[in-house]
């Protein structure tokens, strides 16, 4: 069954990039609906549907546009919190062009779901099952979309600063996973990008409260980690959003080694562009069950692993 949110629950915080002023809602909707973003502050307010469609180039964060100039940033994230709450149905209002960063990650979003509740509605939820392996590459950076019967994700990062290093993480997402190993996880940063990025009016808005930033062999964001592994775990969270763009449950594997944003919706491209790639799937029961958001609750949330670094 298809579900929405029980009532609104409402952000407020500061865009990553920009720096200003953002609040966010997110509204139930009728099934069917999708989930649809929603530029409130322009007149007359300006809907883009959540779809891999109306993805346009950006390297540091996931971009969308209505294909006449109006954009929305940084949706990478709440669209982790739908997808790995279970709700395949809401009206997103945000009163700027972009989404506010709150801590980082997605577990503001997703705290502030479940209190919210999830709605079920009386209408069949279809999934998009992978047919056969998809695949991009750029230089040894590749992502690849191939059949399985749930959502698996397989990520691997190389960074050179020793904070970081090599990391990878393998997570079957059915059951609550999402928000157990992954929700909590946040942004991350080198110490010079940082400096880079402001330099060319970027991340005006970033703090050591809202990434993850490294220095060589230091973490210098307060409280230090909060996963040993966290830079891998956000990638992954990352790409669970821009997943989500698929406009439905994926029963496939994903496995992105140095993959990001951009490559993530270069995947979906190619497999949408390939009809014999991929069909639509009318979920049962069972099937449902192994999905991101089935029986989740907020216990699933608090179950992390902090760690000081």
């Amino acid at each position: 069954m298809q579900a929405t949110v029980k009532k609104t629950v409402t952000f407020a915080g500061v865009g990553l990039h920009s720096g200003a002023p953002a609040r966010l809602e997110i509204h139930s909707a009728p099934a069917g609906h999708g989930i649809v973003f929603r530029r409130a502050d322009l007149k007359p307010a300006v809907d883009i549907p959540a779809r891999w469609d109306r993805v346009t180039l950006s390297k540091l964060c996931t971009l969308m546009d209505d294909g006449n100039g109006v954009t929305l940033s940084t949706v990478e994230h709440v669209m982790a919190a739908l997808a790995g709450t279970g709700i395949h149905n809401a009206l997103v209002t945000v009163d700027g062009p972009e989404v506010p960063i709150l801590d980082g990650s997605a577990a503001p979003f997703v705290r502030a779901i479940l209190r919210a509740g999830i709605a079920l509605q009386a209408a069949p939820l279809r999934a998009i099952r992978v047919l056969r392996p998809v695949e991009v590459r750029d230089g040894a950076a590749f992502a690849r979309l191939s059949p399985a019967d749930h959502l698996e994700i397989d990520f691997q990062i190389d960074f050179s600063d020793a904070a970081i290093g090599h990391q990878e993480k393998r997570l079957d997402m059915a059951n609550g996973a999402f928000l157990r190993e992954l929700a909590d996880s946040r942004t991350f940063c080198r110490q010079a990008d940082v400096d880079a990025m402001r330099r060319n009016g970027l991340a005006l808005g970033g703090t050591y409260l809202n990434a993850v930033v490294v220095d060589g062999a230091r973490v210098l964001s307060p409280g230090g980690l909060r996963h040993r592994d966290e830079a891998v775990r956000h990638k992954m969270l990352d790409a669970m959003g821009d997943l989500a763009l698929a406009g439905a449950p994926l029963l496939a594997r994903y496995t992105g080694h140095r993959a990001g944003h951009a490559m993530t919706n270069r995947l979906l491209r190619a497999l949408f562009a390939d009809p014999a790639a991929w069909t639509w799937e009318t979920c049962s029961s069972a099937l449902e069950d192994r999905l991101p958001g089935a029986g989740v609750a907020s216990y699933d949330l608090a179950a992390t692993d902090w760690v000081a670094a």
